[in-house]
């Protein structure tokens, strides 16, 4: 039989992995006051400075807000799930992208920055789900969304050249209603996605992108979007800040 798994990190980061899913969970709810160095002392039967330790990465991932002379608090705010679903179909004629408008029912400021537009090699597997050549272009869009000023995620959207070229796709300014919008406008409606949602750790560009904390995982959503006749027309790689967002899917059965 296999031995055991062992969980050999410090115990400083084991103690900050249980108090991380506590917060993340909303089983310490924000503003809660964190037990005492004494309380956690004999909890874990360990010293002060490893309990200091595994507070302090959680102070620096942003789980964790001191006060001095008063003790230490769970964030203000909680994990924020986003559903996926909910931005699937254009707008209404006329209004924002469903980005943005579901921000504005949550009570935040939500905008995008473009960062570039440009024709790409895409990466193999985005090459694949759009059905290109070897070595085949595509055209890649790419944003950051913010919400309240916090950068909230990472957008890279690729489009098959020939559907893009000479559209507002190709052009640097952001697209009234979004990319469904325009897309259905152009004759390709959306009619079904495909989302893969993986964990990892932050590349350089998300690191700095997304001001990701110490080491902090990325949420990674690889979406396949496609027309009539299973045409993709559509295929994104979006990353979001592990500490800040979950995902969620509502599916009838």
């Amino acid at each position: 039989m296999p031995e055991p798994h062992e969980d050999k990190r410090p115990l400083a980061e084991r103690i900050a992995a249980e108090f991380r899913k506590l917060i993340m969970s909303g089983d310490w709810e924000p503003g809660r006051k964190v037990p005492t160095n004494e309380e956690l002392r004999a909890r874990f039967a360990t010293s002060n400075v490893t309990i200091q330790r595994a507070l302090q990465i959680l102070k620096d991932e942003r789980f964790l807000e001191g006060q001095t002379g008063v003790g230490v608090f769970v964030r203000s705010d909680r994990s924020q799930t986003i559903q996926p679903a909910h931005y699937i179909a254009p707008p209404e004629p006329g209004q924002p992208y469903r980005w943005l408008s579901e921000a504005t029912k949550r009570q935040q400021r939500g905008k995008y920055k473009m960062l570039a537009v440009r024709e790409s090699v895409p990466p193999v597997e985005v090459a694949r789900a759009l059905r290109l050549a070897e070595d085949g272009t595509a055209l890649l869009r790419s944003r950051i969304g913010f919400l309240n000023d916090q950068p909230a995620e990472l957008v890279k959207s690729y489009y098959p050249l020939e559907l893009a070229s000479g559209t507002r796709l190709a052009d640097r300014r952001l697209i009234p209603g979004g990319s469904p919008a325009l897309l259905q406008e152009m004759g390709y409606p959306t009619r079904s996605q495909d989302d893969v949602v993986a964990a990892r750790p932050a590349t350089t560009e998300e690191y700095e992108a997304l001001e990701i904390p110490r080491d902090v995982p990325v949420i990674e959503v690889f979406r396949i979007v496609y027309s009539d006749d299973e045409k993709p027309i559509e295929v994104t790689l979006l990353t979001k800040p592990s500490h800040r967002f979950k995902m969620g899917y509502h599916i009838e059965l």
